[in-house]
């Protein structure tokens, strides 16, 4: 049965920005994103002794896990929320009370527990007691960031979106920065960049506030949960919750179990070399914003071929850019390895190229992802990156490759083209 087209609501508040021009806007503001983080641990790595800067790529790595899980499925859930309804032609009254109370729940739960487990914590940190307090101070101030990014992406008020993130990392990097020229210096300092971020994100909540204002003092509504339930939207929020955990196992599972196994110097190497496919998912945040919101309307307003075609442009310029990335490591991957973090450890050019081809499969795999919860489908969804994130994390502890680095190169590879594979079967079934 063909789907309901819809026709689009009209005004300059509402109307909002195309799909391709949202990406666009999101790209230039990400990209530089993108840049500031890499160079925020390229500055890291020279100014730091080896185990200090382990320990900051350890923090960072379960910073984005927790954040990643906790936060990101009120974002998508917003977005999809409030993009669907707009789609529908209901410009205002968007909900927010059940996201924010689910969003106050998540950091509620992670504080109670990160103050349980302050021991093990701090010692995955190397003992710094310095690191855990930025640590916990980092997830709590990330809840509003998150919840921004949901409210303006489901808007697409995408130059809002592409600034908040690009003060974000901006910030971060100005505290390595600083330690470099000598302003202050030592591992905390560079750390506590990571916890002012979030801060300096908001600095384009005003601004969002504003647009907000006008759109219910024109519609003449108050606010409301738009129909949105705690019961659809806990569920929602805990499937794309349970994504996120599977896809932070395979973007830094290998981190946490080298750390675990061989030390904080070594988990430093492997982040280095995850950077690549790190590096370009945040990328995919310039898309993946505008993508959710796109679809989510996109079958009621233009129909299932449209939705098909947006997909399948992302999919072919997705392998398109990892297969380049791919070929541009195997011809000179470790020799800029060397350039930006010191040449300590002879990276593989074959490993390197790896990467990116897992990298490709999981970027493919994230705009499939997206397609799955603009059709409602985030239980099964989710189930897919369960099955793949657990697959890779067995990997990890299995000793079948000596080398660590190779074992987590390898892994991240297989691991994602496993779930790529079982995303595009459920896409399929459609």
């Amino acid at each position: 049965m063909a789907a309901t087209k819809v026709a689009p609501p009209a005004g300059p508040e509402t109307a909002a920005p195309s799909y391709a021009r949202g990406a666009r806007i999101l790209s230039i503001g990400i990209a530089s994103t993108g840049l500031f983080t890499f160079a925020y641990f390229a500055i890291a790595s020279h100014v730091l002794p080896a185990a200090e800067y382990g320990a900051i790529s350890t923090l960072w790595a379960v910073l984005f896990v927790v954040i990643s899980v906790i936060y990101r499925p009120v974002e998508q859930l917003l977005s999809r929320t409030i993009a669907d309804r707009i789609a529908r032609g209901r410009t205002s009254g968007h909900p927010l009370r059940v996201p924010m109370a689910i969003q106050a729940g998540f950091a509620a739960l992670f504080l109670v527990v990160a103050l349980a487990l302050k021991g093990p914590i701090t010692n995955a940190f190397d003992g710094s007691t310095a690191l855990y307090w930025v640590f916990v101070g980092a997830v709590l101030a990330y809840g509003g960031s998150y919840f921004a990014r949901g409210y303006l992406a489901g808007h697409r008020w995408f130059g809002l979106y592409g600034g908040l993130v690009l003060f974000e990392s901006i910030s971060r990097f100005c505290f390595p920065l600083a330690v470099a020229v000598g302003i202050t210096s030592g591992q905390t300092a560079v750390a506590i960049g990571i916890a002012a971020a979030p801060f300096a994100s908001l600095l384009v909540v005003p601004w969002a506030l504003a647009r907000h204002a006008r759109l219910e003092e024109r519609a003449g509504a108050s606010p409301s949960d738009g129909g949105l339930t705690m019961r659809a939207g806990a569920g929602f929020a805990l499937s794309v919750a349970l994504i996120q955990l599977s896809e932070q196992a395979l973007v830094n599972g290998s981190v946490l179990t080298v750390n675990a196994e061989a030390g904080a110097a070594l988990a430093g190497i492997v982040v280095n070399a995850i950077l690549i496919a790190r590096e370009p998912l945040q990328l995919f945040q310039a898309l993946q914003p505008s993508l959710l919101p796109h679809l989510s309307g996109l079958e009621v307003t233009e129909g299932r071929e449209a939705f098909a075609r947006a997909i399948r442009v992302t999919v072919r310029a997705i392998a398109a850019f990892a297969g380049a990335c791919a070929l541009g490591l195997l011809a000179i991957g470790p020799r800029v390895m060397d350039v930006v973090f010191g040449s300590g450890y002879a990276y593989g050019r074959v490993g390197l190229a790896v990467i990116a081809i897992g990298m490709g499969f999981h970027l493919s795999a994230g705009a499939l992802n997206q397609a799955a919860l603009a059709r409602g489908r985030a239980r099964t969804a989710a189930g897919c990156w369960l099955a793949a994130g657990a697959l890779f994390l067995v990997w990890m502890w299995t000793p079948a490759v000596s080398n660590q680095l190779v074992r987590a190169e390898l892994g991240y590879a297989g691991g994602t083209a496993v779930l790529c594979a079982l995303l595009w079967a459920l896409y399929r079934r459609g």
